[in-house]
């Protein structure tokens, strides 16, 4: 059996003959299973995902409805397993297109970091091959696809701006040139591939046109963000201006954090007031403060300018918690236990669950 969540949700048999899986929470129900890569599924967590925070009377049996309508229409004993809790579908990472699409671009990202740049393009362009849409696009009404697919459709870009960078590597400036400008066109701020594309037209002898993207991102991120452009877009610039004819990708300042450190920031941090303020005010009342958007406006920026100005006010100390891995709700307590050293889910004789507190959201 096969099941695709890159695009419409759809399952084929294994003689490749498409399944009819039924109505829109039938699918929404089979992604949110495959998605979780053969683990359990809490009848909450799948009674949260497929009807949100305030569902209606009667779920659980809705829930256990629909879970036989999936094993009706996929046919296979067991492949939807009931067990202590919750549900467990009984699949590997190669039949879910989404869960393999990420272990291809985490291999992809992991060679090109080594410089093995033949072998990233490679991973990087068959992970990329299994999109056929937006992530979940028939079932994004569903409170769980929406976080979920929004998360895919970012590790997408990610994966394409790792692609485009072996491609460039590898002297392929003419074969990627396209995509990497419809790339850039359809995420404007996010600056890594506003490099990419600099690189890439200049490398094909067009200077003027590269010079013009940084003015034009320039002009974009003031208008939008009130930044000025990141050290390594401008150091791409400088390069570019003096007609280097091999401009490396710029070393990617993230410095990683350390207990009670945020990360150094190499630009200064202009204009968003209204939201530094109001953030401030939940800082003071909150105990956790999440800060949500579409990729590419700046969350993580806005949100260490903030919490380092609280920090300096209070004279507390402050952890950096990387939730890029995360994407179950029990994989919270984990990063933040994991990130402050603790192991055994304790914190100084502090239960976990006045460790991690549900979040406050603007």
């Amino acid at each position: 059996m096969r099941m695709e969540m890159l695009g419409p949700v759809r399952a084929y048999a294994d003689d490749g003959a498409p399944i009819d899986v039924g109505g829109a929470m039938v699918r929404a129900l089979l992604a949110r299973l495959a998605l979780a890569g053969g683990e359990v599924v809490s009848v909450d967590a799948l009674v949260d995902g497929l009807w949100g925070e305030h569902p209606h009377g009667g779920t659980v049996n809705a829930l256990h409805a629909l879970v036989h309508q999936l094993r009706k229409a996929l046919g296979e004993a067991g492949v939807v397993e009931r067990v202590a809790g919750g549900y467990r579908l009984h699949v590997r990472a190669e039949q879910v297109n989404a869960v393999r699409f990420e272990e291809l671009a985490k291999r992809g990202g992991r060679e090109l970091a080594a410089g093995d740049v033949q072998r990233a393009a490679s991973l990087l362009g068959e992970a990329l091959a299994l999109w056929r849409g937006d992530a979940l696009a028939d079932v994004r009404d569903i409170p769980f696809a929406g976080t979920a697919g929004a998360r895919l459709d970012e590790l997408r870009v990610g994966a394409a701006e790792d692609r485009f960078e072996a491609e460039l590597r590898l002297g392929r400036h003419g074969e990627i040139l396209a995509d990497v400008e419809a790339a850039a066109a359809a995420h404007p701020l996010r600056e890594r591939l506003a490099g990419l594309r600099m690189r890439a037209l200049h490398a094909a002898g067009r200077q003027s046109d590269a010079l013009a993207v940084f003015e034009k991102v320039r002009e974009t991120l003031a208008e939008e963000l009130g930044v000025d452009p990141s050290e390594e877009l401008r150091k791409t610039h400088l390069a570019v201006l003096r007609g280097e004819r091999e401009i490396p990708e710029a070393v990617q300042a993230r410095p990683e954090a350390v207990p009670g450190r945020l990360p150094a920031q190499l630009t200064s941090f202009v204009g968003r007031g209204d939201e530094l303020r109001l953030l401030a005010g939940l800082l003071e009342t909150s105990r956790l403060v999440t800060v949500v958007g579409p990729g590419g406006v700046g969350k993580p920026r806005l949100a260490t300018e903030a919490v380092s100005r609280h920090r300096a006010h209070r004279r507390g100390r402050v952890w950096l918690v990387s939730l890029a891995g995360v994407n179950t709700a029990d994989g919270l307590p984990e990063a933040v236990l994991g990130t402050l050293g603790v192991a055994d889910g304790r914190l100084s004789g502090t239960p976990l669950d006045r460790v991690v507190k549900p979040a406050r959201r603007w």
